[in-house]
């Protein structure tokens, strides 16, 4: 739920801080989902204050935030991993009292209760946040299996026996080693343990907790494919010529964008998505680079710049919402059929 970063032994993160928030200012539009991730670096880089400057940063913007409780519950967090205990959890308490309908909150404030052993309080939290997100969904969005996880975790911890949230938790997990395994207590002595068999159980243990946990919580931008509306189409190749080989109709270029995710889809790729340009933008983009608009391979460059920051919508969209075309259809009727209807 945390902004991805890669690990600490890679990265200068007070300078990819730093550079994040240059960012930041040549993109306000996507300042929120750049700070944050700076914010994400001064923690990994040890300065805590300087994180939550940028969190009371955003929190005081005169600009609406998109996510102003994952905010709080990111500075929360930050907060009481540096003595701030008492300020800490009077922003929990106020995150909880708020209900928030996005999981990230929920799982990030839970969590932060969990690593200080307040269990009881992190597994109210977990449940609150399941109960609320959760009650009436046939089918538990992605982002929200973490708190269902977090809460299968907590409650072995507590020893309390399976409930109906648990025996879902077990359904969505899909790693090799069962939920139960993973989140025994009692693992923690098999740390300790002379037999070589014993501890080669707990290290494919650990590597499989170790993949379920960065894949739900760390998920790194998608990989994008560009998607140009038909009126920002028509405009970029009547002012650069040189791009109408790359887009000979606007029917050809959104076949193309779903047979391309497609065939990604096919060959494993994982979290995948669309970024939609404007000329505007596009144009910026290319005096970033020093380079010009007419240059067709700036293209895939621009695609990745936009998910980076932030504007990829996830393909293929869930069912029953509208197609990532703009046609109005839903998805399942429009590009999302075996034979795509064209779209003008």
């Amino acid at each position: 739920m945390r902004p991805d970063t890669p690990p600490a032994d890679t990265v200068d993160h007070a300078a990819e801080a730093a550079r994040l928030e240059r960012t930041a200012r040549l993109y306000p539009e996507d300042a929120e989902a750049l700070l944050l991730r700076a914010a994400a670096h001064l923690e990994l880089s040890g300065d805590r204050p300087a994180a939550t400057a940028l969190y009371d940063r955003l929190l005081s913007s005169g600009d609406g935030l998109e996510n102003p409780h994952l905010v709080r519950a990111l500075k929360a967090s930050n907060l009481w991993e540096y003595d701030h205990e008492a300020e800490a959890r009077a922003i929990i308490e106020g995150i909880r009292t708020a209900a928030p309908g996005d999981p990230a909150p929920w799982v990030i404030v839970a969590e932060s209760l969990e690593s200080h052993d307040e269990l009881e309080a992190a597994h109210k939290t977990f449940t609150e946040g399941v109960e609320l997100l959760l009650a009436d969904v046939p089918e538990p969005p992605y982002a929200t299996h973490p708190l269902l996880f977090g809460r299968h975790r907590v409650r072995r911890m507590l020893g309390a026996s399976h409930d109906a949230w648990d025996t879902l938790a077990d359904r969505l997990h899909t790693a090799p080693v069962s939920l139960d395994e993973l989140h025994d207590p009692k693992r923690v002595w098999s740390l300790g343990s002379e037999n070589p068999a014993e501890l080669q159980a707990e290290l494919v243990r650990l590597r499989a907790e170790l993949g379920t946990y960065r894949e739900a919580l760390s998920r790194p931008f998608p990989v994008a494919v560009l998607h140009w509306p038909a009126r920002e189409l028509e405009e970029l190749v009547s002012a650069y010529a040189d791009l109408a080989t790359e887009y000979p109709s606007h029917e050809t270029h959104l076949a193309t964008i779903e047979a391309s995710l497609r065939e990604l889809a096919s060959s494993g790729t994982p979290n995948l998505g669309i970024v939609s340009g404007t000329v505007p933008s596009y144009e910026a983009f290319a005096a970033s680079e020093g380079t010009s608009p007419s240059d067709p391979t700036l293209l895939p460059q621009y695609a990745t710049t936009l998910a980076a920051r932030g504007r990829a919508v996830a393909w293929p969209p869930q069912q029953g919402t509208g197609c990532w075309c703009g046609s109005g259809r839903s998805y399942g009727k429009c590009h999302g059929t075996p034979n795509p209807i064209e779209t003008v």
